[in-house]
């Protein structure tokens, strides 16, 4: 990933923390003879070495796991537009975000491995619903049968790269500008950005 030196996060603790909030990625790897991408929840480990998930049996890329296929995950956060009439000065216009790509080489996980994957997975976007369904509460029979559509992953990370570009190359005054014209908009996105930017460098 092209990342220009100061919007790169090499803070371990702040990138591990921002994958597992938006553990929602896309999973890109070549395998036979072709491209693969495909939208899934992945976890990351508590030691932040590995990644693991499960996909349809059915989608092709499962295949090219059991070749041990170098992968690329793609994790992406809050983005927001960043007009250049913002600015006191001529400039252009640009695109500010937070994004992390993690890269690894992945094996098929089946059997005991596959079934304390489905609980880790389930437990962690079931834990705030009134009557959360674990994979413990299910059937044997629903269980087997569910389990036999799908082909689970891990990931050995290799390498992670966060780009968090928030504008740390402009100064307080246009910084704060950027803020505030963030802060207007009607959009999730722009408002999450001036929230991250007033975090990285506080107003005064």
């Amino acid at each position: 990933m092209y990342t220009q030196k100061q919007f790169r996060n090499e803070n371990t603790a702040e990138v591990h923390d921002f994958i597992r909030h938006n553990g929602f990625g896309i999973l890109v790897n070549h395998g036979d003879g072709q491209l693969f991408a495909t939208h899934i929840p992945m976890m990351l480990s508590a030691d932040g070495t590995r990644l693991t998930g499960h996909m349809s049996r059915g989608n092709k890329q499962a295949r090219t796991f059991a070749q041990g296929a170098e992968v690329l995950a793609i994790f992406n956060g809050p983005h927001a537009y960043v007009s250049s009439s913002w600015y006191d000065h001529e400039n252009v216009s640009t695109w500010n975000y937070v994004a992390v790509h993690v890269t690894g080489t992945a094996r098929s996980v089946e059997g005991e491995e596959l079934l304390q994957s489905l609980r880790e997975l389930t437990a962690k976007y079931e834990k705030d619903s009134a009557k959360p369904m674990l994979v413990d509460h299910m059937s044997p029979e629903f269980l087997k049968r569910e389990m036999a559509g799908v082909a689970a992953f891990e990931i050995s990370i290799t390498k992670i790269e966060a780009t968090y570009k928030l504008s740390q190359n402009r100064d307080d005054a246009n910084h704060a500008a950027i803020i505030h014209e963030l802060e207007k908009r009607d959009d999730p996105g722009a408002h999450d950005v001036a929230a991250r930017m007033k975090q990285n460098r506080p107003l005064e």
